[in-house]
């Protein structure tokens, strides 16, 4: 019997001593590479989970899951975790790497003074397109204009997608008509619900699904979507050797942004290998391959020297500071705000 408790004491030991980080992650959103990096470095191993959508971690740490030390939120999703008590502050004089970062990603509304997170990486929502296309048109794709516009519109017929997705269009909308993306002024929603009905019959579908393999195809030539989506449409093409070539760039009137935050949650078992892996995570060649890997946009100064030219010459994944400027993150709507979005978004989906 004393041999037996000898054996589970010694277990529990060897398994509180190993070093383990756990991180709580979208899914393909850390370079393979840079992970075995980090686990070199710290003498650690990573262990991690994923999730595919915000609402899906929320629910499971509001449900009381542990274990996890560093958690990966977009803006929208980080008050609900620091409300809840759910993610502790982060001791700065472990992070000198805090230096890296864009002070344009700093001092969000989701948490200002930065207490909680450090920006990890972002996404913008714009045009990817057929640039052999549009340019055999003569139609410039650095505006709103190219999916909102019937003129422009009637060159591009039936070759046109939008997301299906009330909050983004709206935005875009919005924002082609001067407001802001973040507008919830009733006659300021009023207008860019009629321009979205004048521009509908000219598109081809709202699709939030497929647009990647029908740029890709050729099958469309303007998509309203995701940064790193488009990344991915590219080089497809290009990889399949196409005739065109499909790429991607911010809208003059501005764009959405959404940015990703690494945060430590207050159960971290180990929240000393959480600071390490976030100050490392802020080391510019680290930052890099994710953005390498999957084209997302980085909110790392340092992190430029060491992404592929191709990508570095994108201001859609490196933004200079005139599109910074114009780049808004959405914040969440109240419920009666919802609501008559929802309304005005079936009017939109029923009218011919």
């Amino acid at each position: 019997m004393k041999k037996l408790l000898f054996t589970l004491l010694l277990a529990a030991n060897m398994a509180q001593a190993e070093e383990v980080l756990h991180v709580y992650n979208w899914n393909n959103y850390i370079a393979p590479e840079t992970v075995k990096r980090f686990e070199a470095d710290c003498k650690c191993r990573v262990v991690q989970d994923y999730y595919g959508a915000m609402e899906e971690m929320l629910a499971k740490l509001s449900a009381g899951a542990k274990g996890y030390d560093v958690v990966v939120p977009t803006g929208f999703a980080m008050p609900p975790l620091i409300k809840q008590g759910m993610v502790q502050p982060l001791d700065k004089s472990k992070l000198p790497n805090i230096k890296n970062v864009n002070p344009a990603f700093l001092n969000s509304q989701f948490d200002p003074g930065n207490k909680f997170s450090l920006p990890y990486s972002f996404t913008t929502t714009l045009l990817g397109f057929n640039q052999t296309k549009l340019k055999e048109l003569g139609i410039e794709p650095n505006s709103w204009a190219v999916i909102f516009d019937t003129a422009i519109l009637a060159k591009i017929k039936g070759k046109v997608t939008v997301l299906d997705d009330a909050n983004e269009l709206f935005a875009a909308s919005l924002m082609y008509n001067g407001f802001s993306a973040n507008s919830t002024n009733p006659a300021e929603w009023k207008k860019a619900q009629e321009t979205i009905i004048k521009a509908k019959p000219f598109w081809a579908a709202f699709n939030s699904q497929s647009y990647i393999k029908e740029l890709t195809l050729g099958n469309i030539w303007v998509a309203h979507g995701y940064s790193s989506d488009m990344f991915q449409a590219a080089a497809d093409a290009k990889t399949v050797k196409r005739a065109f070539t499909v790429s991607y760039g911010l809208q003059k009137e501005g764009n959405t942004l959404s940015v990703d935050n690494m945060m430590m949650l207050k159960s971290a078992p180990r929240p000393d290998l959480a600071l390490k892996f976030i100050n490392f995570m802020m080391e510019g060649k680290n930052s890099s391959e994710l953005t390498n890997m999957v084209g997302t946009g980085n909110p790392n100064s340092a992190a430029a020297p060491f992404v592929h030219a191709e990508i570095k010459k994108n201001t859609a994944v490196f933004p200079d500071e005139a599109a910074l400027k114009k780049l808004q993150q959405l914040k969440p709507l109240d419920a009666k705000q919802r609501r008559d979005l929802s309304r005005l978004w079936t009017q939109i989906k029923t009218s011919k």
